[in-house]
Formats: structure tokens, C-alpha cells, sequence
């Protein structure tokens, strides 16, 4: 009876929900930063970054100067795909006076996952590479493994789930109350409807070798607007160019594409 208690015992503990090291994996140092891979919801995982006081990272669309971050998951096991996604940046003004976009702090990049076969257990290696400024911008890497829980709730699941809830979500501009006019030759101006919340921000993502400067502008008639600029094209190349345009504040942050053609 002793024997088949113990064994019952044991089945059960093996059985019980994972312990709330199991949903992270170990932390990975870098210089002014630390990075960890963690389990969210059903489906979901996280890239968890923690930086310095004064330090930051950057967004897919890095601004002046700096690097996105780069996930590479070649290694995982049983992995059908990963797609991270980018919560919305704020501008940061940098040591030299140039304009960052990104985050500082502390900034989580949920990413959505899925096994080949949903029976077996689910291995994420990531390579993740980033930048981290201060004064001086240095390259951040870090090796990271986590094999995703398939008992018991993330004690994670909120910290991903507030980070889901910062990703911008697709829309169009006329479903923004949104207008946009030439202002000139290689120039535009975007208004859009505002709402409660933090202030608006617009920043735009173009084609390789275009440019634009965004920049925000006074209200007007309870409406949010922007001043757009081309600052660089190809050699050779002419608008219109389709861009994507990133609006944060207000209810929440929001993505549309947005066709720039000459005046």
C-alpha cells in the first residue's frame, strides 16, 4: 500500500500544473539590458525585455539612426511558425539629438505560435538580436530556449496579454474620420479624428530608399494632425509610394496604409 501511495503521489505531481519557472525561460545579460522568452496564453509566447535607466531598443522602424530587433527560431522544435509582433514605439530623443523610435523601460514582443503537431510538446529556440543605447549604441544578442507548458495557466498571460493590447491594429483612414492633402511639393498633411486618450503620434514605414519626416502638428476642429515630408527617394524613382502609417494614442494604437502622390 506504502508503494502504490508513493506511485499515486508521483503521477500526481507529474500530472499537476507546471511550476511558474516553467513558463520563462533563464534570463540572457547583455550590457544595460536582459533579455527572456516566456509563455503567454494558448498559442502565445513573449520576448521579454528589461533595459537600464536611460538605456533603450528600438522598433521595426528605428528612426534616425539604430537596428530593429531580429528573431530567429531556426533550431525550434515541433514549431509550425512564429510571428512576432511589434507593440506601438514613442519617439525618444537620443544623446546627439537624434530621434529614436522604440521603447524604454521595459517592452514585451508577444509573438503567435503554433505546433506541427499539437500533441507533442512544442520547443522554441530563438536568436534574438537587438540594439541597446545610452550614450554609445552596442549590438545585444541572446540565446534563448523554452519548451511551452501544455498544463496550467501562464502566470504571464497578463503582462502578454497588455502587450497584445499595445500592438497596432489594421484600419483605413477614412474608418479613422481621417483626411489626408498635398501641403506642397514632396509634402502632406494627415488629420485624423481624435479621441480620448494620450496624445496622437504618427509614424510612417516606406519601401527601402524612401524617407519621410512626420511631424505633429497643432489641433484642428477636434482633429489630430501631421506634417508629412520626403526627405529621401531612389535615384530615379517617383511618387506615388504606398506607405504604412502607424497612429498611436487615443483609444489605442492603430496601422493603415497611406498612398503619397505628388501635388
Amino acid at each position: 500500500m506504502k508503494l502504490q501511495s508513493f506511485l499515486f503521489a508521483l503521477a500526481a505531481v507529474a500530472a499537476g500544473p507546471a511550476a511558474a519557472e516553467d513558463f520563462a525561460s533563464d534570463w540572457a545579460l547583455a550590457s544595460k539590458a536582459e533579455a527572456r522568452l516566456i509563455a503567454g496564453p494558448s498559442g502565445e509566447a513573449a520576448v521579454e525585455v528589461r533595459l537600464a535607466p536611460g538605456a533603450i531598443t528600438y522598433w521595426r522602424n528605428p528612426g534616425d539612426s539604430g537596428a530593429p530587433p531580429t528573431f530567429d527560431f531556426a533550431g525550434s522544435q515541433n514549431l509550425a511558425r512564429a510571428e512576432p509582433a511589434f507593440p506601438a514605439p514613442k519617439r525618444i530623443v537620443e544623446a546627439d539629438g537624434s530621434e529614436a523610435f522604440g521603447y524604454d523601460g521595459a517592452v514585451v514582443f508577444p509573438i503567435a505560435v503554433a505546433a506541427v503537431d499539437p500533441d507533442r510538446p512544442l520547443a522554441l529556440k530563438l536568436k534574438l538580436n537587438y540594439a541597446v543605447c545610452e550614450k554609445l549604441c552596442l549590438p545585444a544578442k541572446a540565446e534563448l530556449a523554452l519548451t511551452l507548458p501544455r498544463t496550467g495557466p501562464s502566470p504571464y498571460a497578463g503582462l502578454v496579454a497588455a502587450a497584445d493590447a499595445e500592438v497596432p491594429r489594421p484600419s483605413a483612414l477614412a474608418a479613422l474620420g481621417g483626411s489626408r492633402e498635398a501641403a506642397g511639393s514632396g509634402a502632406w498633411r494627415v488629420c485624423i479624428k481624435d479621441e480620448p486618450g494620450p496624445p496622437r503620434d504618427l509614424f510612417v514605414e516606406a519601401p527601402t530608399g524612401w524617407w519621410f519626416e512626420t511631424r505633429p502638428e497643432a489641433p484642428a476642429d477636434g482633429r489630430a494632425c501631421f506634417a508629412l515630408s520626403l526627405q529621401q527617394k531612389p535615384d530615379g524613382a517617383r511618387l506615388p509610394v504606398d506607405v504604412r502609417a502607424t497612429l498611436t494614442g487615443g483609444a489605442g494604437p492603430r496601422e493603415f496604409p497611406l498612398a503619397l502622390a505628388a501635388s
